[in-house]
Order: C-alpha cells, then structure tokens, then sequence
C-alpha cells in the first residue's frame, strides 16, 4: 500500500514538473517577444509615415504609438537612453519640424522613407544618410513634358526646405533652453531619485539625437540637390533654369548656416552699420548723427 501511494506521488510530482516546464516554455522573453515582432513592425514601416498638409507628420496609432514603444523596447536592449518623461509641447513641435527635413527628399523613395520611420522610431539604430544620388535618380525617372521641369522641381524642393528651417530653429532653441533649465533644477534640488536624473539625462540626449539628425540630414539635401544640378546641367543644359536652381540651393546653404550657427541673426561681426536717407530727401547717404545737448 505505502509502495503504491509512493509510486502516485512520484506520477503526481512528475506531472507537475512537466505542466510548469510547458508554462515557462509558453511564456516569451521580452527580447525574444520583440525579435519575433520586428518583421512585422518592419512591414508595418514599409507604408512609411502618413504625411498631411504642408509635408507635416499626420496623426497614426501604428506611426506615434505601437511603433515608437516597441522601439523603446530595442533601444533599451542596445543599451540607449531612453526617458519615460512626457514630452513637452515644444518637444513635440521640434519632432515634428524636424521629420519634415529627416524624411527623404523624394517622396517616391519609399524604401529610404520606410528605413528613416525605423529609426525614427527606434526600431533600427540610427545610421548614415544613405545615398545621396537616390534623390537625381528618382528625379530623372519622372517623365516631364519639358526637360526644364526637373530644374524647376530642385528649386522648388530647395526653397520649400529653405522655409522650413528658421520655424525650426526656433523651436529647437527653445528646447535646448528648456533642457538647460532642466538640468538646472536637478542640481538645485537636494534630494533627487535615481529615475528623476537618469529620466533628465536621457531626455536632453534624445532631444540632442534629434536636432543632430536634423542637421545632418540638411545637409544631406544639400549634397542631393547639388548633384541633381550637377548633373541635370550635363544631361539637359539650361542656362536660365541653371541659375534657378542655384538661387534656390544657395538660400537653402545659407539657412542651413545659419541653423549650424545657433540661429543667430543681425551683424555677425559687430561693425557699426550706416543708417541709409529716408527717400523723402534728395540725394542717398548716410544720416548724420543727431545732435547731442
């Protein structure tokens, strides 16, 4: 009877050990769990980031949602920083501007613009710019009536991106203002928890990653633009369209100067400048100085 009862319970034990071994082998690893959801999420990216008016980020669940937490996920795994904190509204806004100048310049380059969204998201790391001949490549496949079109798409796409970048420096400088004074408050506190200042730091470095993005993809389209002129000038030369094109290009270097500067604006070098003669007088020239009493 007891030999019987023994062999039960070791039936029971044994049962047990092999219902609780099926458990853990049911239940996924976080890291494996997002492994086997990364093809999807690729496939997901794939339709790229919805676009609305103004070349502005439309809203997405799958875009500003599922993506960006699974890409918390992997960034966390490759060991980046990254902050639990709520964005603020200029955090916001600076993401938003500065999509508009990451994304590839050709819309029709749905392959660089699906890579772009992955990284974005932090799905994949960040990496290069990629190749900077995609953009004359797609332009030249386009079948215009006239062959001076494609000098008029590269001024159109230079000046348009000429207009995006001081709304977004602006916004920039006031979030790097913003990081500043957040760093400033953890230092004038006493008593910080460790989530407050790893949660601070990694903001500032996400806020950073972005605008060092954004410059670097300027860039980028200046290099685009400058081969696609380059080349157009050998393959269907125009001179006046040629001299467009450059215009465009050249304001577009300027802001993106301008942006690499800090924004700044006014006098870079300090020099007293001369008031010009109001039209109503005869004659130009300087004004002289009012007199003192």
């Amino acid at each position: 009877m007891t030999k019987r009862r023994a062999d039960v319970d070791r039936k029971r034990r044994r049962a047990a050990q092999a219902a609780s071994g099926h458990a853990r082998a049911g239940r996924p690893r976080p890291g494996l769990a997002l492994a086997a959801l990364l093809p999807a999420l690729m496939l997901v990216a794939a339709c790229q980031r919805p676009t609305g008016d103004f070349g502005r980020a439309a809203p997405s669940v799958v875009h500003d949602t599922i993506m960006p937490a699974a890409g918390d996920e992997l960034a966390i795994n490759r060991g980046e920083p990254v902050s639990r904190f709520n964005l603020t509204d200029d955090e916001k806004e600076m993401r938003n501007r500065a999509w508009s100048l990451i994304r590839p310049p050709s819309a029709e380059d749905w392959i660089e613009g699906s890579r772009t969204e992955l990284m974005r998201t932090r799905i994949l790391p960040e990496t290069g710019g990629g190749d900077p001949d995609r953009y004359y490549a797609f332009l030249r496949s386009d079948r215009y009536r006239s062959s001076q079109a494609r000098y008029d798409r590269v001024a159109a796409d230079a000046t348009a991106d000429a207009a995006l970048v001081p709304p977004y420096c602006e916004i920039a400088m006031r979030v790097t203002a913003a990081d500043q004074e957040r760093l400033r408050a953890l230092g004038r506190r006493e008593i910080s928890t460790g989530e407050e200042l790893a949660g601070a730091q990694a903001r500032v470095w996400e806020n950073r990653r972005y605008m060092d993005w954004a410059s670097q993809a300027l860039r980028f389209r200046l290099v685009s633009y400058r081969n696609a002129i380059d080349a157009l000038e050998i393959e269907t030369p125009s001179s006046d369209k040629v001299w467009d094109a450059n215009t465009a290009w050249k304001k577009l270097a300027a802001e993106v100067v301008q942006l690499e500067k800090g924004c700044q604006t006014g006098n870079r070098y300090g020099q007293v400048e001369e008031t010009q003669r109001s039209r109503i007088f005869s004659n130009w020239g300087t004004e002289r100085p009012a007199p003192v009493k």
